[in-house]
């Protein structure tokens, strides 16, 4: 089976009709759904590929109704052409939505493939529409027991299908389902992250967390104005101040105009994505109660520490500058730069109409000279120090190294990462799911690099030198427990039972270690000893 996993947005908006005005939304309460494309940019980080939203208005006949379609959100609501725009928000007007928006890591890109998926049904509570951002680890397990059941068939190969068909089996029968334990038991069988944002032709809505909050996902209330979303900001730039994140384990159901919280699965240690703060979301964000820009920048300050500690040349020496990766590596790049006391500067300036490589579906390796153009006025002769978020493939890397040489005219690059090595497969969610795509596996012998196997991939990547960040510093930096993070790309432990087994598989694919001589010797990392 290809690449299934997916990192996404999504979002969910309600207003509850009742209580006190708020200042948010002064309009027809069945018009509130206008709002979601305004926070479905703030969510395009998260995917660029499709966006859509379902929503909800008993006064048509169509109670529930989706609309979805390719391309970045702008230009899937047809943003840019204001008649166009109009129509869609009027025929989809709505006092409750769901919106979503896509990343793709491989396989189609088409239509079918966008969010919210609906099901449509005669019966109000069994017409739905849901929205996922997240990966379930143990698919292959979950489709082998869909088509088990009696006449079962599924047309996509993603996990977004899955849940679909276990929801919908999940509420069969007369009487009307209680969604905590429909949830409850989907939790006993779902092993890998996975973050819900539900609406049914009924009015009820439910927003949900994993049960360990592999993702981020936060909430908040203005009056008769409630709203979620996978990342603050998207509520912050509505008006919304009293942001919280939902707890794991937790769902959020709104009926008749009234909110309850419930836990539907037991509650056990979080295992938050480090990924998020250090290169997922937005740096305007908060992520359980952690600033993401403020991580960003101590993972600055814990670069430069390093740099302190290795002495490698004069940082004072005039000839030396900081320069960022942009845009993620910028707030590290700062706080290193002014820990050193020197400066730091764009030499790299990026194509704001060319989205992230990273993100996108298609060759890495075409677009990166689409996006950055080196600036040879502040490169020239100079000493580099170039800050990079991670290292995953390296494809971006090679060629940036090569622009600031031979476009830049730099006389030395030497490149910092604000992540420890990237050395396992990531079963939740993002975009590398295999130990032979990944660059430093070929190099590291442990969870931290020694200084030989950071020359070692310096050399291959054309850099003068190569840091890593500590792993130890990810945890300081964030300002969670180490326990509270899930680590396993950089670490080889996984939070969930499916997914170290399946990184197990994954080494038995791996060649067997060569003699050490300097050169790529691919090794098991993060096994337990």
């Amino acid at each position: 089976m290809g690449e299934l996993a997916h990192e996404c947005g999504v979002a969910a908006l309600y207003h509850l009709g009742h209580g006190a005005r708020s200042p948010l939304w002064t309009g027809d309460p069945d018009q509130v759904s206008r709002l979601m494309p305004r926070m479905l940019l703030d969510l395009q980080n998260r995917g660029q590929l499709a966006a859509g939203m379902s929503t909800f208005n008993p006064a048509r006949d169509r109670l529930l109704d989706t609309y979805k379609d390719v391309g970045p959100v702008a230009e899937a609501f047809r943003m840019s052409q204001s008649h166009k725009y109009e129509s869609i928000m009027d025929e989809y007007a709505g006092r409750a939505a769901i919106g979503h928006t896509r990343y793709a890591t491989c396989g189609p890109t088409g239509k079918s493939y966008a969010q919210p998926f609906e099901r449509r049904h005669g019966c109000k509570w069994k017409w739905f529409a849901f929205a996922f951002n997240g990966n379930l680890a143990n698919l292959d397990a979950l489709r082998t027991e869909l088509l088990g059941l009696s006449d079962y068939h599924l047309t996509r190969d993603n996990d977004t299908e899955v849940i679909m068909h276990f929801l919908a089996h999940a509420i069969r029968g007369d009487q009307h389902p209680n969604w905590v334990e429909v949830f409850s038991h989907l939790s006993e069988k779902f092993d890998g992250s996975y973050n819900l944002v539900f609406l049914n032709a009924f009015g009820e809505m439910i927003v949900l967390r994993d049960p360990i909050g592999l993702r981020p996902l936060c909430y908040a209330l203005d009056g008769p104005m409630f709203a979620a979303a996978s990342e603050s900001v998207a509520l912050l730039n509505l008006g919304f101040k009293n942001i919280q994140s939902l707890a794991p384990g937790e769902l959020i159901h709104i009926s008749n105009g009234e909110i309850q919280f419930h836990r539907f699965a037991p509650k056990r240690t979080p295992s938050h994505c480090f990924f998020e703060w250090v290169y997922f979301a937005n740096v305007a964000s908060t992520l359980d109660d952690r600033s993401v820009y403020l991580s960003r920048a101590g993972l600055g300050k814990e670069l430069a520490r390093k740099e302190r500690e290795l002495n490698l040349f004069d940082y004072k020496d005039g000839n030396t500058v900081v320069v960022p990766v942009p845009d993620t590596g910028k707030a590290a790049a700062d706080a290193m730069a002014y820990e050193l006391g020197i400066p730091t500067v764009e030499g790299l300036i990026r194509n704001r109409y060319v989205g992230r490589t990273f993100i996108e579906a298609g060759n890495r390796a075409d677009k990166v000279r689409l996006k950055f153009t080196p600036l040879r006025e502040v490169l020239y002769g100079k000493r580099v120090l170039l800050v990079e978020d991670s290292i995953v493939r390296s494809t971006t890397l090679r060629n940036l190294l090569s622009f600031i040489r031979e476009q830049g005219g730099a006389a030395e690059v030497h490149v910092r990462v604000a992540c420890p090595p990237i050395v396992a497969p990531c079963f939740y969610g993002i975009d590398m799911s295999t130990v032979g795509e990944l660059f430093a596996p070929k190099y590291v012998a442990g969870a931290s690099p020694t200084l030989a196997e950071q020359e070692a991939m310096a050399r291959e990547l054309g850099a003068d030198s190569l840091q890593y960040l500590p792993l130890d510093a990810l945890a300081r930096c964030i300002g969670l427990p180490e326990e509270r993070l899930c680590r396993a790309c950089v670490t080889g432990h996984y939070p969930t039972e499916t997914g170290q087994k399946r990184y197990q598989l994954e080494l038995t694919k791996v060649p067997k270690p060569a003699s050490d001589n300097g050169t790529p010797h691919p090794r098991p990392v993060g096994t337990r000893r």
